[in-house]
């Protein structure tokens, strides 16, 4: 099995195995330092164990309990950011935390695998996970408004850790390229290796775009709506990725997430709903919106990649692992198949929106 380069994956617990915690000792562990007891349920996740824990008065909360090679730092980050939103943008429905009963954030916990992980405790929040709902345009221009306004409450957000570098950064995805060698089928190898290509001759205009830290995986796994609420988005969550990256990079993943595993000839055709509802609340340049939808095809190379290349490492996670990877391929064959300027003008309708 070929390894990308050190670097990128030497941060988040991407290339790590690992002892999984069993149910009882977390519930034990929620038990002696949150005082919570009930039922706990193990949450499919990539890289840590999360339990959904609730109480006898029926309410829930999210134990998470880092992967061991996750750093104090990098967990700190994510609880940074949190705290952040929380004054900045109060109405933005997004995990609060739960010290211990020692009043900290976060702490380092020795299970009894041997292991030293980090340990934090979140509020739960209601709903249904977006990726099991077929949306309605006016749903996802609501979801573009809320990704816009959680990048205004993100703007001055700044911490020691937001800058690490992070494989699921779309701007290192050259450093991945070692991860070819992991793709059996020639077809799907070669398209690969042209959408890194086309990467190389376009990375020197990211060095233009505006950064800031986002939340840089706006997935429909990772946002939660109920249709009886007003607010329709009921929750954000999993800021695992949070980092200091492009703006542009930001939306390409939210808009990758809204394209139909079978490619029309208007790939983006529901992702302008998400993009027109983001302009509603945030700016975005001319270059930017040139650039988003090789973003977007940089981002399918970057979850082929790593997601394979994970799934051999991590067999016993590789369901979850796998599961966008197929229809990422029809999605790539609809950029290969395009010039780089068709590509550069698919939304450019919104350039001075």
């Amino acid at each position: 099995m070929v390894l990308p380069e050190l670097s990128v994956v030497s941060q988040g617990g991407l290339a790590s195995s690992y002892a999984l915690m069993p149910e009882a000792e977390a519930l034990e562990l929620a038990r002696r330092h949150y005082g919570l007891t009930g039922r706990l349920d193990r949450l499919a996740t990539e890289k840590d164990d999360t339990f959904r824990i609730e109480n006898g008065a029926g309410q829930r909360f999210i134990l998470k309990v880092a992967n061991p090679s996750e750093d104090a730092v990098e967990i700190s980050c994510q609880l940074g950011v949190l705290r952040h939103l929380a004054a900045r943008g109060p109405r933005l429905p997004v995990p609060r935390i739960i010290t211990d009963t020692a009043g900290n954030d976060q702490f380092t916990y020795h299970d009894n695998a041997g292991q030293h992980r980090q340990v934090r405790l979140l509020s739960y929040l209601e709903g249904t996970p977006l990726s099991e709902f077929v949306v309605t345009p006016a749903e996802r221009e609501r979801i573009g408004e809320t990704l816009g306004r959680l990048r205004l409450a993100l703007a001055d957000f700044a911490h020691p850790a937001d800058g690490r570098v992070l494989a699921w950064d779309v701007k290192h995805l050259l450093q991945l390229g070692s991860l070819l060698d992991n793709i059996d089928d020639r077809k799907h190898r070669a398209m690969l290796a042209r959408g890194l290509e086309r990467f190389a001759i376009l990375s020197p205009r990211l060095n233009a775009c505006r950064t800031q830290v986002v939340h840089n995986d706006f997935s429909k796994s990772n946002i939660v709506v109920d249709r009886a609420k007003a607010d329709f988005i009921t929750g954000i969550i999993d800021f695992g990725d949070a980092v200091r990256t492009l703006i542009a990079i930001d939306v390409s993943t939210a808009l990758l997430n809204q394209l139909p595993s079978q490619p029309a000839d208007d790939l983006f055709a529901d992702a302008r709903d998400l993009l027109r509802g983001y302009l509603r609340v945030a700016d975005l340049t001319e270059d930017e919106l040139r650039l988003i939808p090789h973003l977007v095809m940089a981002r399918a190379v970057t979850r082929a990649l790593l997601s394979i290349w994970r799934a051999r490492l991590l067999p016993e996670k590789s369901p979850y692992l796998l599961r966008n990877t197929a229809q990422g391929w029809a999605q790539l064959a609809w950029f290969m198949d395009r010039s780089i300027e068709q590509v550069s003008d698919t939304l450019l309708e919104f350039a001075n929106s």
